[in-house]
């Protein structure tokens, strides 16, 4: 799928968030997210980003790409603003965000702004990040969270990368459903129904290739 870009056709500078995830499988929480986040933000679009291999885990921990890719696929048909990247699935090894970002940025220009859409339990752990510094230099962040989350981490991190970096970074609070990608897999495991929790498409393709059935396997959402 070619990459969402055409920032010469904007009136002004665009806004483009990317959402990278192992969307192991994508759902409602991951849909609901994205779209707070893009009219919070108000951003031009939102790209989808499944990781072909995040870097903390195994092949064998997550479901083969080309799945998750589908998936994804058939999840963001119906909003006109989202859309799919495979630029990691084309891209050998583990999947590092400052490798996709870097790529991104050239594609896009200096002129569009880049927010980098993620959980705020990642980002209280982005100075584990390869090169987390010249990232947040690159994009911005926005740290989903659900109200009442407590972010007392974040005057850690704060510390840790400096106010000027730290200001790089937006905590969102978004009401979306308290779901995981880890209970869907084990519910489908277990044969319990996922109905209302994946879009339509989404579940028929899980149960047309049977995905999760022999293992459970242990990606993060």
């Amino acid at each position: 799928m070619q990459h969402c870009t055409d920032p010469s056709t904007r009136s002004r500078p665009g806004r483009v968030g990317l959402m990278g995830g192992t969307f192991d499988p994508i759902h409602y929480g991951h849909l609901a997210a994205a779209e707070a986040v893009r009219q919070g933000f108000d951003l031009d679009t939102v790209v989808f980003i499944p990781a072909a291999l995040p870097p903390h885990k195994q092949a064998s921990q997550v479901t083969d790409a080309s799945h998750r890719y589908i998936m994804t696929i058939l999840a963001t048909l119906s909003n006109e603003f989202f859309k799919v990247s495979p630029i990691e699935l084309e891209r050998r090894g583990s999947s590092y965000t400052i490798d996709t970002v870097r790529e991104l940025r050239a594609v896009y220009g200096d002129e569009t702004q880049l927010f980098f859409i993620t959980g705020i339990d990642a980002i209280l752990e982005i100075c584990s990040w390869r090169d987390s510094g010249t990232l947040l230099t690159l994009c911005e962040f926005i740290a989903v969270t659900r109200p009442g989350y407590v972010t007392a981490g974040l005057n850690k991190l704060r510390e840790a990368l400096g106010e000027s970096l730290f200001s790089r970074i937006h905590v969102f609070s978004v009401p979306a459903l308290a779901i995981s990608s880890s209970e869907l897999r084990e519910r489908v495991r277990k044969g319990k129904s996922i109905k209302y929790l994946v879009p339509e498409q989404v579940e028929g393709y899980i149960l047309k290739n049977r995905l999760y059935l022999a293992t459970d396997k242990k990606a993060e959402c």
